[in-house]
């Protein structure tokens, strides 16, 4: 690695929109810490280092504190300030609430939520004492509407959106940068693992993560606010979602997200 490229960090860089977000960042000449808790992040680690660029692997669980620490130590570590980091590891889960593993949930609150909050705190610590810096944080559309049969995942998401607008408020004078992005549901592994494959929401259309990693590094390098990143649909659902009823809204997602109801 050499000091004269930009440090980037991404978290939840082995899969999906995280593994896309690496491949733009090294092609602008960042360097980069990778963060993910698979064996699938060395193929990631593999495919950047063959670029040329310098690549920091973190396998960690963000659910932990120190986890997070494990991040922040490698990137104090490496000597270079971070001119930018993409917030991007998260997990859902399906199903009605009372059915669900009380320790599964808290593993969604605190991936979702608390691993945000920790490490948001230590890079933008670090980033207004500087006077410079980018964050994006990964919200989603899920933000705009009640939940049923993935209650605990929507409210997570809610949580990080009104949370990166709080700080956008607070950073209003200041040079560095906080988006929010808002994707609607991307072809990732996200609906496998939240178990959600036999629902109409695991089995209908859904956004290409490459185009949304795109849309998601420009807010970000441009400096917006907020992007509701994805296709036209994606984009017409969070408009919708503005002057729909909870209630309605409610509905329509119990619907989608049942399990069993793609079958």
């Amino acid at each position: 690695m050499t000091m004269a490229r930009p440090l980037a960090l991404v978290t939840g860089a082995s899969r999906g929109i995280g593994l896309e977000l690496t491949r733009l960042f090294v092609k602008d000449g960042y360097d980069l810490v990778v963060v993910a808790d698979s064996d699938a992040l060395d193929s990631t680690v593999s495919e950047l280092t063959s670029t040329g660029a310098g690549v920091i692997p973190v396998r960690t669980d963000l659910r932990t504190e120190q986890g997070v620490e494990a991040v922040y130590h490698a990137i104090t570590a490496d000597g270079r300030p971070l001119a930018a980091a993409a917030l991007n590891a998260g997990v859902g889960q399906g199903g009605a609430f009372v059915d669900t593993d009380l320790a599964d949930t808290f593993a969604v609150i605190d991936l979702n939520v608390r691993s945000t909050v920790h490490l948001t705190k230590l890079v933008l610590d670090d980033m207004v004492a500087r006077g410079a810096g980018r964050i994006l944080i990964t919200s989603s559309v899920a933000s705009t509407m009640p939940g049923p049969c993935q209650a605990v995942y929507n409210a997570s998401k809610s949580f990080v959106q009104s949370f990166a607008e709080g700080l956008q408020g607070e950073l209003k004078d200041s040079p560095v940068t906080m988006t929010s992005l808002m994707p609607g549901p991307t072809d990732t592994h996200f609906f496998r693992r939240a178990e959600l494959d036999d629902t109409k929401l695991g089995q209908g259309p859904k956004d290409d993560p490459a185009e949304v990693a795109k849309q998601r590094y420009e807010a970000l390098m441009k400096g917006e606010r907020k992007v509701v990143a994805g296709s036209i649909m994606s984009k017409a659902m969070a408009a919708v979602n503005t002057v729909t009823p909870d209630a309605v809204k409610a509905a329509a997602h119990r619907l989608l997200a049942k399990p069993g109801s793609g079958q």
